[in-house]
């Protein structure tokens, strides 16, 4: 995909690994729906951007996620002001053991409406231009997370979420590409409150367990997982893929050994 003129939605824009991802975006060209529900914050980063950048590049739309007729209302705003969706980034999320239910809510139950959402706008069929969809996951939904069971249980379903409607899309030919990003510790506000104990509820007793796990692995910066976004995007032949990065390993992609039966050239394809 070439991105100049393209039009992306971002959710999470306003700080951390969304605003380095919308970053990357207007420097590559495109124009960025920023959407988050800090209403001060977003506000704040459009003005930065615009310093930067063409104001025309940016909309900055306050929303919460979890809200549907809330979110439905961003999408259709978006497209209103720049015409049409091309890409669509489901980024926002949070880190709240006490809080479970709104975890699961944020970080999965969102991002499946906000996907749903933005292929009914991008699917030819119904006169989009196709395009490309990113979830952003983490490293805890493809390993456990002792400290933070409900997180990886959310990010482990955007995992298999993606990969399984990466299929479906290849199967009913939807013109959308769908792949995860699954970073591991990265420099972000988020990262900044995640031992706090009012996040970490029942599980606050491990705190030590999840600093000495940030020593081990190391601390990526939110540029990274925007480097990763961009090679994502500018390959059309990715499709299903589970891109991780780590400190360590840099941008790799997790390997799946293939399930025999007669879907094996269809899964070939987003494998």
């Amino acid at each position: 995909m070439h991105l100049k003129d393209k039009v992306a939605l971002v959710t999470g824009a306003a700080q951390g690994i969304g605003k380095a991802l919308a970053q990357s975006l207007l420097e590559k060209g495109c124009k960025v729906a920023l959407v988050d529900q800090n209403a001060e914050v977003g506000k704040s980063c459009k003005d930065a951007f615009d310093r930067q950048f063409d104001a025309q590049m940016t909309i900055f739309l306050p929303c919460d996620v979890t809200n549907e007729n809330n979110l439905k209302d961003t999408f259709k705003k978006t497209v209103s002001h720049f015409g049409h969706l091309d890409i669509l980034v489901n980024n926002a999320g949070i880190n709240n053991e006490s809080d479970w239910e709104r975890t699961i809510q944020t970080n999965l139950i969102a991002l499946i409406r906000g996907t749903y959402i933005g292929l009914e706008y991008m699917k030819p069929e119904n006169g989009g231009n196709g395009g490309a969809i990113v979830n952003i996951a983490s490293l805890a939904g493809l390993l456990p997370a002792p400290q933070q069971p409900v997180y990886s249980a959310s990010k482990h379903g955007v995992v298999g979420f993606t990969r399984s409607l990466a299929m479906a899309s290849t199967i009913g030919n939807y013109g959308v590409r769908i792949n995860a990003i699954c970073p591991g510790f990265v420099n972000t506000p988020i990262l900044q409150s995640i031992d706090k104990e009012e996040n970490l509820g029942q599980f606050s007793a491990y705190k030590e367990n999840i600093k000495d796990m940030m020593k081990f692995y190391g601390i990526l910066d939110p540029n990274v997982i925007a480097e990763g976004l961009i090679k994502i995007l500018e390959d059309d032949k990715l499709n299903g893929e589970i891109m991780k990065i780590s400190t360590k390993q840099g941008i790799h992609f997790q390997e799946y050994t293939l399930p025999s039966g007669h879907h094996t050239k269809k899964l070939e394809s987003v494998l």
